[in-house]
């Protein structure tokens, strides 16, 4: 199903409105969000499932018996997972930035580590630097911002990189 753009804005405001409750309820526990990159119209499809069932299982062996409680939704908008852990927050961080850094789909995770002001840590706090494209050397942000590469381009890396896990 293809969304639209305000159906994704109304997901990210029920997306801080649930990291908020899930904070204000769980103090003393870190909340880890789990997000699928996935660019274009079509959040949820047969290869955003396989991106986001590896890096719950890749979140789930790194966090191990430090997780308190997770909860899985299947939204039209994609599929977000959540993680209250009882590691402390830049502890989290490095781990989540490890996933991301290392899994062979990680570069199509979105692991945020949320604070209590339900705000994302930067990578920078950890001395990390921001994620690198999918297809050049470039910050990831600045090829989004100045739409560098067409998303026929991105999404035939992307079924690159599925394929190439999937086998």
């Amino acid at each position: 199903m293809e969304i639209t753009l305000d159906m994704l804005l109304a997901s990210r405001e029920k997306r801080w409105n649930l990291q908020r409750q899930f904070i204000q309820e769980n103090l003393g526990l870190t909340l880890v969000c789990l997000t699928v990159i996935m660019p274009g119209n079509v959040k949820r499809n047969a290869s955003s499932l396989i991106v986001a069932n590896a890096a719950i299982v890749a979140l789930q062996e790194k966090f191990g018996k430090h997780i308190h409680k997770k909860t899985f939704l299947d939204l039209e908008t994609g599929y977000e997972a959540y993680f209250l852990v009882q590691l402390p927050l830049l502890e989290c961080k490095r781990i989540a930035c490890e996933v991301e850094d290392n899994h062979p789909l990680g570069r199509l995770f979105d692991i945020d580590v949320i604070d209590e002001n339900v705000s994302p840590v930067p990578r920078s706090i950890i001395g990390k630097e921001g994620r690198k494209c999918l297809l050049c050397e470039q910050e990831a942000r600045y090829c989004m911002r100045n739409h560098t590469h067409s998303r026929e381009e991105l999404q035939q890396k992307i079924n690159q990189m599925i394929d190439a896990y999937a086998q």
